[in-house]
């Protein structure tokens, strides 16, 4: 992948350019068309360029590289998660931004030009950074079991007043099987009033919605995510002509582009079935038990960090691997120094899925015995990443009255568990993770400053160069 994309800058800028990031997640080259008119008539006017996609190509280290330049062996996000070592325990989508071991770019650009800010909406590792104003998801979760929707902001005045004038940021369709536009919606909404009330030079926004029924159906059946696409459009023109309005540069880019999959692969059942996982019962359920398994996988889409506790049996482990029919290719930590990826918090190994499969987290060999939490949407108890969270179990007679009592019995103050999500991991049709093999269907940065991007194709890392760019070169 080459040398590091982050530079030096020259400290005599005066006043740097507004400008707007608009992360659309999913979108790719060959996406932009006919059913996304108002962002393709844009790029008829921009420069484009494939991005090399981050590795994994996944949201929190995509975003990292961007933000800092650096590859995750520096800033150490390995993944949407990892095994933290200390406490034995697998935690996905943290949100501490002390977490990101490396500068950002609103620290260094800050330090060139101090009357630089910066909001931060829904980019994640948002909580308790150095950004001027963020917002992000932060369920209240009760202690009668029930999670409610709210967002975290700083100034926390920010999260009253976005709530206030937009509503209560709409959690359950931001992830889960009731995903909508209304939250990229709320999201660029917030973006604007953000902008509005305190003119930040430069704003990072996070458009999810693409990546919904891109992981229901995948890639090739473009009618069932023409409406998405027409949806997503719609708020993306509209926020660009708002910060063109204001004067701001727009800068839009994706993170990572998803594949066809008909393979979901459980390599921890695999583990499992030749002795290296440990489980622990409770009420006749089972739970995975990390510190006591010889070596488990960290599923995270397309790639699985494989951490082994007992070192004796690392030839062992990398062999089960290896063998395991839709696995492509198992990285050591030779191979994880080429890929960026060799940092204290990646697995021993690193397994990479043929482009047609991905990894679950499933442990179980008995549906019966699942967790109460796989059948729920729960992605900080999971220990690996579930797609299947989209989808509502098809088996489920008269769902919508179901969910209506459970969710009547909540208010009433019962506890209830919203089971309602399948075991069925063969409902996932797109996902992501790997390099992608051809470049428009991957990653894409695209800008109307046209003499900033000089190349067809750029790195991960050199995002960040480039969004500095825009800042600096006035």
């Amino acid at each position: 992948m080459g040398d590091r994309g982050s530079g030096s800058y020259s400290a005599v800028v005066k006043a740097m350019r507004k400008t707007a990031v608009l992360n659309v997640v999913g979108l790719t080259p060959r996406l932009l068309g006919p059913a996304m008119p108002r962002v393709t008539a844009w790029t008829r006017q921009a420069a484009q360029a494939a991005i090399h996609s981050a590795f994994p190509a996944v949201t929190c280290t995509a975003q990292s590289d961007y933000l800092t330049g650096q590859y995750p062996d520096v800033h150490g996000i390995v993944g949407n998660g990892w095994y933290f070592r200390d406490e034995c325990e697998v935690h996905l989508w943290k949100q501490s931004n002390k977490l990101v071991q490396a500068p950002k770019i609103w620290d260094a650009a800050r330090a060139i030009d101090p009357s630089f800010t910066c909001a931060n909406l829904f980019w994640w590792f948002n909580m308790y950074s150095s950004a001027d104003y963020s917002v992000t998801p932060r369920p209240m979760y009760l202690a009668d079991g029930r999670k409610l929707p709210d967002a975290y902001s700083h100034p926390d005045s920010l999260r009253t007043e976005l709530q206030a004038k937009l509503g209560t940021f709409p959690l359950f369709e931001f992830w889960g099987p009731r995903t909508t536009i209304r939250s990229s919606q709320w999201i660029a909404e917030a973006a604007k009033y953000v902008d509005g009330k305190f003119s930040p030079t430069l704003s990072l926004v996070y458009l999810p919605h693409l990546d919904y029924n891109l992981q229901r159906f995948g890639t090739s059946r473009l009618a069932a995510i023409e409406k998405d696409l027409g949806e997503i459009d719609a708020v993306c023109g509209d926020l660009i002509a708002y910060f063109e309005s204001r004067g701001a540069d727009v800068i839009l880019l994706s993170e990572y582009g998803l594949t066809d999959v008909s393979k979901p692969l459980h390599l921890n059942r695999v583990l499992r079935e030749r002795g290296l996982i440990a489980v622990r019962e409770e009420r006749g359920l089972e739970l995975l038990d990390c510190g006591a398994s010889a070596a488990f996988a960290v599923a995270d889409h397309q790639v699985a960090h494989v951490y082994v506790n007992d070192k004796s049996r690392l030839s062992e482990v990398r062999g089960i691997l290896e063998a395991t029919p839709g696995v492509e290719t198992v990285l050591d930590q030779a191979g994880k120094a080429r890929n960026h990826n060799d940092h204290a918090r990646a697995g021993v190994f690193v397994a990479i899925s043929q482009s047609d499969a991905w990894f679950t987290y499933y442990y179980w060999l008995d549906d019966r015995k699942a967790p109460d939490f796989a059948r729920t949407v729960d992605i900080h108890r999971k220990p690996g990443y579930d797609p299947v969270e989209l989808f509502t179990d098809p088996a489920i007679r008269l769902l919508p009255a179901k969910v209506a009592w459970k969710l009547m019995k909540r208010k009433l103050g019962f506890r209830t568990l919203l089971d309602l999500i399948p075991l069925d991991a063969s409902l996932v049709k797109g996902s992501h993770g790997r390099v992608v093999e051809d470049p428009a269907d991957g990653p894409v940065f695209v800008t109307r400053r046209k003499e900033l991007l000089t190349s067809a194709a750029v790195r991960s890392v050199d995002v960040y160069g480039l969004i500095m760019n825009h800042l600096t070169r006035v």
